[in-house]
């Protein structure tokens, strides 16, 4: 009866001894993934870092170049439009221009669009109405202003409408556009009148389609301020 409790005490003490066996084993199981966590990472390689820095670097330079060329393009449009007031508006000028039109053609030829320009800068464009207010006009202020001395060139562009009848009935089909440009300097401290005329060239054996035609008549004169004018036609007060 004594044998089998001798029995027991061994098999307790031989679970006993075997724990801290399997306690050991645990522990270095739950140490392994802390280890392998606690792994450092690796830091980029240097290849690719200095990669990085020379693309920002140029993206950089590219910023500041189209930045540059942009502001080149500003002032550039700055100064043309400075030009440009300079030309119509005399803001430095010490000359002025009156420019007139002046319709002399006959009756076969109706004036549907008239186009003026001064050194390149449109300053009238005028399309004929259902009334005629263009061709039926016998004379029109195209500018008059002050303007830089110098040397100016004036261009001016005429679309005609034939307007035959009779015998020259088909001149109704047909447009006539007349291009002319007339190069002129405009003298300190005078004032250069040009009118701007269409007519008839040639005689009676002259083929209608080749009468349109534009002269110019120029007249120089001295100017007289308007407000030396007034003073000098005042009435003297005592």
């Amino acid at each position: 009866m004594k044998k089998p409790h001798f029995y027991s005490v061994i098999s307790a003490l031989g679970v006993m001894l075997a724990s801290p066996a399997i306690s050991a084993q645990t522990q270095d199981a739950a140490e392994q993934p802390a280890a392998a966590s606690a792994a450092p990472v690796e830091a980029p390689a240097p290849e690719a870092s200095s990669l990085v820095s020379d693309r920002s670097v140029e993206m950089r330079e590219l910023e500041e170049r189209v930045n540059d060329l942009k502001e080149r393009i500003f002032r550039s449009k700055a100064r043309l439009m400075l030009l440009r007031e300079t030309v119509l508006n005399g803001a430095i000028a010490g000359a002025k221009a009156i420019i007139l039109h002046k319709n002399e053609m006959g009756s076969s030829f109706v004036l549907e669009k008239a186009t003026y320009a001064l050194d390149g800068a449109p300053i009238l464009t005028k399309v004929n109405d259902e009334e005629g207010t263009l061709s039926d006009a016998e004379q029109l202020e195209v500018f008059a202003g002050s303007i830089v001395p110098g040397n100016h060139n004036l261009s001016v562009q005429l679309v005609f409408r034939g307007n035959g009848f009779g015998v020259f009935s088909y001149l109704k089909g047909y447009r006539f556009t007349v291009r002319s440009s007339y190069a002129f300097t405009a003298e300190e401290g005078k004032v250069t009148s040009i009118s701007v005329v269409p007519y008839e060239k040639g005689g009676m054996t002259t083929d209608l389609r080749e009468r349109p035609a534009v002269r110019y008549d120029v007249e120089i004169r001295h100017d007289q301020p308007e407000a030396a004018a007034s003073s000098a036609a005042a009435p003297a007060t005592n």
